[in-house]
């Protein structure tokens, strides 16, 4: 694991998983993953399954906000677009990922998901807040914040 900085922060690379470590005030300027060259913070939501989870919620010092969702769930994909648009509003303080519940029941099982969506903040991998329910990109946004 990479030692940080007090005035650093770690960042997943989504494409990769490599674990980059990335000076805060510099969290504005696009970085890259120093591995594959691709954007740690691109503004777009992270698809993650069983195998990628784990990895990219401990590689990132940044709290994950991961959307329990499935292509079936109508208030799912009526949220899809609010969750995209809070990720990129909320891109340099916090992670979004989606988890297909149909493709890995066993996360949602592991997070006791009961009902899509599900939204639920992590820091550190430990769940710090959840809230179920299709919600507005102001609403996502508001709500997250107000938990950082």
């Amino acid at each position: 694991m990479l030692q940080e900085a007090p005035d650093s922060v770690r960042i997943a690379c989504a494409a990769c998983l490599a674990q980059n470590r990335v000076p805060a005030a510099r969290l504005a300027e696009a970085p890259k993953c120093g591995r594959c060259g691709e954007l740690l913070l691109g503004g777009a939501p992270v698809a993650l399954d069983e195998a990628r989870f784990d990895p990219f919620v401990h590689r990132t010092t940044l709290p994950v906000l991961v959307d329990f969702w499935a292509p079936w769930c109508g208030p799912c994909r009526a949220m899809a677009p609010a969750f995209d648009a809070a990720a990129v509003a909320l891109a340099q303080s916090v992670r979004l990922a989606k988890v297909d519940t149909s493709a890995t029941p066993s996360l949602a099982a592991r997070f006791g998901v009961r009902a899509i969506p599900t939204l639920v903040l992590l820091r550190d991998g430990h769940e710090v807040a959840r809230v179920s329910g299709a919600l507005d990109k102001g609403s996502l946004v508001r709500w997250v914040r107000e938990r950082l």
